[in-house]
Protein backbone atom coordinates (compact mmCIF):
# COMPACT_ATOMS: atom_id res chain seq x y z
CA UNK A 1 0.00 0.00 0.00
CA UNK A 2 1.26 3.41 -1.05
CA UNK A 3 2.46 5.35 2.26
CA UNK A 4 0.02 8.43 3.02
CA UNK A 5 2.31 11.80 2.75
CA UNK A 6 2.06 14.82 5.90
CA UNK A 7 2.55 18.03 3.65
CA UNK A 8 3.07 21.26 5.07
CA UNK A 9 1.41 24.36 3.15
CA UNK A 10 3.33 27.69 4.06
CA UNK A 11 1.14 31.29 2.64
CA UNK A 12 3.21 33.61 1.13
CA UNK A 13 2.43 37.43 1.36
CA UNK A 14 5.01 40.06 0.84
CA UNK A 15 7.70 37.43 1.15
CA UNK A 16 6.96 35.79 4.79
CA UNK A 17 5.06 32.99 6.06
CA UNK A 18 0.94 33.76 7.09
CA UNK A 19 -1.37 32.27 8.61
CA UNK A 20 -5.52 33.24 9.11
CA UNK A 21 -8.70 31.95 9.46
CA UNK A 22 -11.48 31.12 7.22
CA UNK A 23 -8.70 32.69 4.64
CA UNK A 24 -8.92 36.30 6.70
CA UNK A 25 -7.45 37.43 9.61
CA UNK A 26 -3.77 36.96 8.04
CA UNK A 27 -0.29 37.38 10.78
CA UNK A 28 2.84 36.80 10.18
CA UNK A 29 4.60 33.81 11.55
CA UNK A 30 8.42 33.18 9.73
CA UNK A 31 10.62 32.95 6.66
CA UNK A 32 9.71 30.90 4.17
CA UNK A 33 13.06 29.00 3.52
CA UNK A 34 13.97 29.31 7.07
CA UNK A 35 10.36 27.30 7.05
CA UNK A 36 10.71 24.83 4.59
CA UNK A 37 14.08 23.72 5.76
CA UNK A 38 12.86 23.33 9.65
CA UNK A 39 9.52 21.18 8.67
CA UNK A 40 11.84 19.08 6.33
CA UNK A 41 14.36 18.18 8.81
CA UNK A 42 11.17 17.46 11.18
CA UNK A 43 10.13 15.20 8.60
CA UNK A 44 7.62 16.96 6.05
CA UNK A 45 6.95 14.71 3.41
CA UNK A 46 6.17 17.80 1.24
CA UNK A 47 6.17 21.38 1.30
CA UNK A 48 3.26 23.73 -0.56
CA UNK A 49 4.12 27.32 -1.03
CA UNK A 50 0.46 29.27 -1.86
CA UNK A 51 1.14 33.19 -3.68
CA UNK A 52 -2.23 34.47 -1.63
CA UNK A 53 -2.42 37.50 -2.94
CA UNK A 54 -1.11 36.82 -6.47
CA UNK A 55 -0.23 40.04 -7.53
CA UNK A 56 2.50 40.08 -10.48
CA UNK A 57 4.96 41.61 -7.54
CA UNK A 58 4.16 38.75 -5.27
CA UNK A 59 4.57 36.02 -8.22
CA UNK A 60 7.87 37.49 -8.71
CA UNK A 61 8.57 37.14 -5.11
CA UNK A 62 7.80 33.88 -5.02
CA UNK A 63 9.48 32.32 -8.02
CA UNK A 64 12.90 33.79 -5.79
CA UNK A 65 11.65 31.84 -2.99
CA UNK A 66 11.36 28.85 -5.11
CA UNK A 67 14.64 29.20 -6.45
CA UNK A 68 15.91 29.49 -3.39
CA UNK A 69 13.99 26.84 -1.28
CA UNK A 70 14.74 24.43 -4.11
CA UNK A 71 18.52 24.69 -3.25
CA UNK A 72 18.24 23.65 0.14
CA UNK A 73 14.99 21.02 -0.49
CA UNK A 74 15.09 17.49 -1.04
CA UNK A 75 11.20 16.81 -0.31
CA UNK A 76 9.18 17.91 -3.74
CA UNK A 77 7.94 21.70 -3.42
CA UNK A 78 4.82 22.87 -5.04
CA UNK A 79 4.07 26.31 -5.57
CA UNK A 80 1.10 28.25 -6.39
CA UNK A 81 -1.27 31.18 -6.96
CA UNK A 82 -1.78 33.66 -9.59
CA UNK A 83 -0.18 30.75 -12.05
CA UNK A 84 -2.34 32.14 -15.19
CA UNK A 85 -1.13 29.20 -17.85
CA UNK A 86 1.28 27.32 -19.07
CA UNK A 87 4.18 29.62 -19.79
CA UNK A 88 3.49 30.47 -15.95
CA UNK A 89 4.32 26.70 -15.33
CA UNK A 90 6.92 26.57 -17.09
CA UNK A 91 8.74 29.48 -14.90
CA UNK A 92 7.22 27.71 -12.19
CA UNK A 93 9.31 24.52 -12.58
CA UNK A 94 12.57 26.22 -14.31
CA UNK A 95 12.54 28.35 -10.51
CA UNK A 96 12.90 24.53 -8.75
CA UNK A 97 9.45 23.57 -7.99
CA UNK A 98 8.32 19.87 -8.42
CA UNK A 99 4.76 20.62 -9.21
CA UNK A 100 2.59 23.54 -9.62
CA UNK A 101 -0.98 24.32 -8.37
CA UNK A 102 -3.63 26.24 -10.30
CA UNK A 103 -6.95 27.25 -9.07
CA UNK A 104 -9.21 30.47 -9.92
CA UNK A 105 -7.06 29.99 -13.88
CA UNK A 106 -8.23 26.85 -14.29
CA UNK A 107 -11.63 27.76 -13.42
CA UNK A 108 -11.61 30.25 -15.66
CA UNK A 109 -10.09 28.39 -18.44
CA UNK A 110 -10.37 24.44 -17.59
CA UNK A 111 -8.00 23.72 -21.01
CA UNK A 112 -4.95 25.39 -18.77
CA UNK A 113 -5.09 22.03 -16.78
CA UNK A 114 -4.59 19.95 -20.23
CA UNK A 115 -2.29 22.48 -21.99
CA UNK A 116 -0.22 22.00 -18.34
CA UNK A 117 -0.24 18.23 -18.35
CA UNK A 118 0.01 18.02 -21.77
CA UNK A 119 3.50 19.85 -21.80
CA UNK A 120 5.34 18.68 -18.42
CA UNK A 121 2.99 16.04 -17.46
CA UNK A 122 -0.02 15.08 -15.30
CA UNK A 123 2.51 14.35 -12.33
CA UNK A 124 3.23 18.44 -12.25
CA UNK A 125 0.06 19.35 -12.48
CA UNK A 126 -2.40 20.03 -8.84
CA UNK A 127 -5.86 21.09 -9.37
CA UNK A 128 -6.53 23.84 -6.58
CA UNK A 129 -10.26 23.43 -5.18
CA UNK A 130 -11.26 26.22 -2.44
CA UNK A 131 -15.01 24.99 -1.48
CA UNK A 132 -17.84 25.83 0.98
CA UNK A 133 -21.07 24.56 1.59
CA UNK A 134 -23.74 27.17 0.34
CA UNK A 135 -27.49 25.98 0.77
CA UNK A 136 -26.42 21.95 1.22
CA UNK A 137 -23.92 21.75 -1.67
CA UNK A 138 -20.61 21.96 -1.89
CA UNK A 139 -19.64 25.26 -3.85
CA UNK A 140 -16.07 26.27 -5.36
CA UNK A 141 -14.52 29.32 -4.64
CA UNK A 142 -12.06 30.81 -6.48
CA UNK A 143 -10.05 34.85 -5.82
CA UNK A 144 -8.57 33.50 -2.38
CA UNK A 145 -12.00 31.96 -1.48
CA UNK A 146 -13.53 35.42 -1.29
CA UNK A 147 -15.73 34.71 -4.51
CA UNK A 148 -17.93 32.21 -4.98
CA UNK A 149 -18.87 30.37 -8.48
CA UNK A 150 -21.89 28.28 -9.20
CA UNK A 151 -19.86 25.04 -9.43
CA UNK A 152 -20.24 22.02 -8.22
CA UNK A 153 -17.01 21.11 -5.70
CA UNK A 154 -17.27 17.30 -6.36
CA UNK A 155 -18.50 17.37 -10.17
CA UNK A 156 -15.61 19.81 -10.84
CA UNK A 157 -12.55 17.88 -8.89
CA UNK A 158 -13.90 15.09 -11.25
CA UNK A 159 -13.52 17.44 -14.52
CA UNK A 160 -10.05 18.62 -13.45
CA UNK A 161 -8.83 14.54 -13.02
CA UNK A 162 -10.21 13.83 -16.45
CA UNK A 163 -8.81 17.18 -18.09
CA UNK A 164 -5.12 16.10 -16.44
CA UNK A 165 -4.91 17.10 -12.85
CA UNK A 166 -1.85 14.49 -11.51
CA UNK A 167 -3.63 15.56 -7.73
CA UNK A 168 -6.11 17.73 -6.34
CA UNK A 169 -5.68 20.34 -3.44
CA UNK A 170 -8.91 20.46 -1.76
CA UNK A 171 -9.58 22.94 0.95
CA UNK A 172 -12.67 23.29 2.93
CA UNK A 173 -12.95 27.12 3.57
CA UNK A 174 -15.34 26.36 6.26
CA UNK A 175 -12.85 24.53 8.38
CA UNK A 176 -9.80 26.80 7.31
CA UNK A 177 -7.82 27.55 10.54
CA UNK A 178 -10.78 26.14 12.67
CA UNK A 179 -8.91 22.97 13.65
CA UNK A 180 -12.13 21.54 14.68
CA UNK A 181 -11.29 18.58 12.12
CA UNK A 182 -11.13 18.48 8.29
CA UNK A 183 -14.53 18.12 6.48
CA UNK A 184 -14.52 14.43 6.02
CA UNK A 185 -17.66 14.24 3.99
CA UNK A 186 -16.35 16.57 1.00
CA UNK A 187 -12.83 14.90 1.32
CA UNK A 188 -14.69 11.47 1.32
CA UNK A 189 -16.93 12.33 -1.69
CA UNK A 190 -14.21 13.60 -3.78
CA UNK A 191 -11.89 10.96 -2.83
CA UNK A 192 -14.47 8.39 -3.99
CA UNK A 193 -15.61 10.62 -7.51
CA UNK A 194 -12.12 10.87 -8.80
CA UNK A 195 -8.93 8.14 -8.89
CA UNK A 196 -6.12 10.64 -8.31
CA UNK A 197 -4.73 11.65 -5.08
CA UNK A 198 -6.32 13.69 -3.48
CA UNK A 199 -4.59 16.16 -0.69
CA UNK A 200 -7.17 17.48 2.31
CA UNK A 201 -6.56 20.85 3.70
CA UNK A 202 -8.44 22.76 6.05
CA UNK A 203 -9.51 21.84 9.62
CA UNK A 204 -6.52 20.59 11.13
CA UNK A 205 -6.10 20.51 15.04
CA UNK A 206 -4.42 17.59 16.26
CA UNK A 207 -2.76 14.58 14.97
CA UNK A 208 -6.02 12.40 15.31
CA UNK A 209 -7.63 14.97 12.83
CA UNK A 210 -4.79 13.96 10.40
CA UNK A 211 -5.44 10.30 10.60
CA UNK A 212 -9.90 10.34 10.26
CA UNK A 213 -9.28 12.13 6.79
CA UNK A 214 -6.41 9.68 5.92
CA UNK A 215 -8.67 6.97 6.82
CA UNK A 216 -12.75 7.81 6.88
CA UNK A 217 -12.03 10.42 4.56
CA UNK A 218 -10.19 8.47 2.25
CA UNK A 219 -7.32 11.43 1.57
CA UNK A 220 -4.03 10.39 -0.27
CA UNK A 221 -2.13 13.13 1.91
CA UNK A 222 -2.65 16.09 4.58
CA UNK A 223 -2.03 19.43 4.47
CA UNK A 224 -1.30 21.04 8.20
CA UNK A 225 -0.05 24.64 8.25
CA UNK A 226 -0.97 26.56 11.97
CA UNK A 227 -1.26 23.84 14.54
CA UNK A 228 2.91 23.42 13.17
CA UNK A 229 3.79 27.15 13.36
CA UNK A 230 1.97 27.23 16.47
CA UNK A 231 3.81 24.43 17.57
CA UNK A 232 0.48 22.90 18.75
CA UNK A 233 1.75 19.67 17.90
CA UNK A 234 4.52 18.21 15.89
CA UNK A 235 5.44 16.61 12.01
CA UNK A 236 6.23 13.42 14.78
CA UNK A 237 3.64 13.27 16.78
CA UNK A 238 1.16 13.24 13.53
CA UNK A 239 3.50 10.48 11.92
CA UNK A 240 3.44 8.55 15.11
CA UNK A 241 -0.43 8.93 15.56
CA UNK A 242 -0.37 7.47 11.99
CA UNK A 243 2.03 4.79 12.46
CA UNK A 244 -0.28 3.72 15.40
CA UNK A 245 -3.10 3.81 13.21
CA UNK A 246 -1.53 1.31 10.49
CA UNK A 247 -1.43 3.99 8.24
CA UNK A 248 1.29 3.60 5.94
CA UNK A 249 3.54 6.61 6.84
CA UNK A 250 7.64 7.63 5.43
CA UNK A 251 9.14 6.90 8.87
CA UNK A 252 11.48 10.06 9.68
CA UNK A 253 11.59 9.46 13.95
CA UNK A 254 13.82 7.46 15.44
Amino acid sequence: MLTRRLIVCLDVKGGRVVKGVNFEALRDVGDPVALAERYEREGADEIVYLDISASAEERATLLDLARRTAERLFIPLTIGGGIRGADDVARALRAGADKVSLNTAAVERPEVLSEAAHRFGSQCVVASIDAAKLEGVYRVFVKGGKEATPLDAIRWAQECAQRGAGELLLTSIDRDGVRSGYDIELTGAVSRAVDVPVIASGGAGRAEHVCAVLTAGGADAALVAGILHDGVTTITVIKQAMDAARIPVRRTWQ
